[in-house]
C-alpha cells in the first residue's frame, strides 16, 4: 500500500474523497491555496507548478515531499501530468514513466505513437503558419478526390498540450484559415476530420490491464453527457474494450486512469481521437460514482498505487460488465447573453421525474460574461437520473438549449 499519495493540482472533490478513504495524502498546488489548506488541516506543499526551472523542478519537489513519505504521484489536471510523470519516474526508478507522460501532453507525439501501434487515426501534421495549414487542406482535398468547386475537406487545429478543446479551431474552408487563425495559434497540430459518433471512455488501469471500463455517451460535446452509455454504444462494449486495452499496451500504461475519445463509424470501426490521463471534464467521474455506486474519484487516485493487490482492486471497483440499471446525466449551463442579472428555473424542470438537482447560482446584478475558452467557464450543471437512455437523451438535448440566465 502506498505510504502517501501526492495529489498534484487542486480538486476539492478529490480531497474530500481521499479524506473518506483514510489513506494518507499531501496536496501539491500553487502557493495561493496554502492559507485555505492550513485552515482546513489539509497536508499541503505550495509549489509553482506553472514554471519549470533550476529552482522549480521534479528533483526539488521530490525533496520537499520526503517529509510526507510520498511515493505515488497523481495528476489532477492537464498541466500537472508531466510533474506526476517526473515524480513517478523517481519513485519507480523508471525514466520511461516520464516519457509515457509526455505522450499525453503532446498531441502530435500521441498520434504518432497510436499510428505506429496500429490504431486508426486521421491524417495529421505539425504546422507552423497559416500557409502550411492551407497546404495541408490542399493535400486532404487531393486525397479525398475533391473536384473544383466542391467543399474543402475540414481541418481541425489543436494546440499540442492544451486540455480538451482549449484552442481548438474547426476550419471548413480556405476562408476559415484566414478568418480564424492568429499568429499565436502556432505551432500546433493540424488533423483531418474524423467521422462517426464521438464518445469517451474512462479506463482504470492497474498492472497494465483495464480493471474497470466506463463508456460515456456524449449528447453534445462540451454541453451534455450521461453514464453509462445507451444501448447502442454499450452493445459495442467488447470492441471498445479491445481497443482501449490495445491503446494501453501501445502506450505502455501501467497504472492510473485514461480518458480516451473515440469515433464509432457506421461500419463499426473505431477511430482514435485523443486521450488524457487526468480527471475528465463534464463531471464524468461524479456521474460514474452515482450510476455504479462507488467513489470514482477515490478510485482514480488509488489505482495509481502499484502495490495494490488484486483483492484490493476488486474491493474498490464494482463489476463493469453488469449494467447498473440507471443513467446519470448532466447539462453544463452557459449563459447565452453577454450580460445577465437573474437565474430563472423553468417550472417544467421541477415537475420532471428524471430531474435530480442543479448547481446553478444566481448571478450578480448586471454581471458581464467573458469569452469562453474551450468548454470551460460553465455556470453549473442540471443533473438528471433515470432508467431510460432515450428519455435521458431527450432531456439533455432540450435543456442544453434553455436559457437559464437573463
Amino acid at each position: 500500500m502506498a505510504n502517501c499519495f501526492a495529489l498534484i493540482g487542486w480538486s476539492q472533490p478529490v480531497i474530500e474523497s481521499m479524506l473518506k478513504t483514510g489513506r494518507p495524502f499531501v496536496v501539491v498546488s500553487l502557493p495561493e491555496f496554502e492559507p485555505y489548506a492550513a485552515e482546513q488541516n489539509i497536508p499541503f506543499v505550495g509549489y509553482k507548478l506553472d514554471t519549470w526551472s533550476d529552482t522549480s523542478n521534479s528533483i526539488d519537489l521530490f525533496e520537499k515531499l520526503k517529509p510526507f513519505g510520498a511515493d505515488v504521484a497523481v495528476p489532477l489536471y492537464e498541466e500537472t501530468v508531466e510533474w506526476a510523470g517526473a515524480l513517478n519516474s523517481i519513485y519507480r526508478n523508471d525514466p520511461r514513466v516520464l516519457n509515457r507522460a509526455m505522450l499525453f501532453r503532446n498531441k502530435a507525439m500521441m498520434k504518432r505513437k497510436a499510428l505506429i501501434g496500429g490504431l486508426r487515426v486521421g491524417l495529421f501534421e505539425e504546422v507552423f503558419n497559416a500557409r502550411q495549414v492551407e497546404q495541408f487542406m490542399d493535400r486532404l482535398n487531393e486525397a479525398n478526390l475533391q473536384l473544383p468547386g466542391e467543399e474543402d475537406s475540414w481541418v481541425h487545429i489543436k494546440p499540442f498540450a492544451s486540455a480538451g478543446t482549449v484552442g481548438h479551431r474547426l476550419l471548413r474552408s480556405k476562408e476559415d484559415i484566414i478568418k480564424k487563425l492568429k499568429e499565436e495559434d502556432f505551432p500546433c497540430l493540424a488533423e483531418s476530420h474524423l467521422s462517426g459518433k464521438e464518445f469517451s471512455c474512462e479506463a482504470f488501469i492497474h498492472n497494465g490491464k483495464v480493471v474497470f471500463l466506463n463508456i460515456t455517451e456524449y449528447v453534445k460535446l462540451g454541453f451534455s453527457n450521461f453514464v453509462p452509455a445507451g444501448p447502442e454504444l454499450q452493445s459495442k462494449r467488447p470492441l471498445i474494450r479491445q481497443h482501449v486495452q490495445k491503446l494501453v499496451d501501445i502506450f505502455g500504461i501501467e497504472y492510473g486512469m485514461i480518458h480516451p475519445e473515440w469515433f464509432l463509424t457506421e461500419k463499426d470501426e473505431l477511430n482514435f481521437g485523443e486521450t488524457a490521463c487526468r480527471i475528465p471534464g463534464g463531471h464524468i467521474l461524479e456521474l460514474l460514482s452515482k450510476s455504479y455506486g462507488f467513489d470514482a474519484l477515490a478510485a482514480f487516485v488509488l489505482v495509481h498505487d502499484p502495490s495494490l493487490t488484486d483483492e484490493e482492486i476488486k474491493s474498490i471497483f464494482p463489476p463493469d460488465d453488469v449494467h447498473p440499471g440507471v443513467y446519470n446525466g448532466n447539462v453544463m449551463i452557459y449563459p447565452q447573453k453577454k450580460q445577465i442579472s437573474e437565474l430563472i428555473m423553468p417550472e417544467e424542470l421541477h415537475e420532471e421525474p428524471y430531474f435530480l438537482d442543479h448547481t446553478l447560482i444566481p448571478p450578480l446584478s448586471g454581471q458581464k460574461i467573458g469569452d469562453r475558452e474551450g468548454f470551460g467557464n460553465h455556470f453549473g450543471t442540471i443533473n438528471f437520473k433515470g432508467e431510460d437512455a432515450n428519455r435521458m437523451t431527450e432531456l439533455l438535448t432540450h435543456y442544453q438549449t434553455v436559457d437559464f440566465y437573463h
